[in-house]
């Protein structure tokens, strides 16, 4: 079940309704959509940062709260980065 759960949890929801919202707000202008598509494919990377920190932290048995905290940071740095390679 817990994979099955990890399934779910990224499952592309938010995304699809991100685009369905820009398309409806900008109908016909594929070029917007296309912006939107690339910066979520890119935005995957620090999403993927983020859960193989945690998976390495986790085996090695860190604390809880320091998992979260080191995994977010770097995230936070991915996405950081994220932002400084597509402006």
């Amino acid at each position: 079940m817990p994979t099955l759960a990890g399934l779910i949890a990224t499952m592309p929801l938010t995304g699809l309704i991100v685009f369905i919202w820009i398309y409806l707000d900008n109908k016909d202008n594929y070029v917007i959509l296309q912006k939107y598509t690339r910066g979520a494919l890119w935005g995957i990377l620090p999403s993927i940062l983020f859960f193989l920190t945690s998976y390495f932290l986790l085996k090695k048995q860190f604390s809880f709260p320091i998992i979260i905290t080191i995994s977010l940071c770097v995230w936070g740095l991915g996405a950081f980065i994220h932002q400084w390679l597509l402006r």
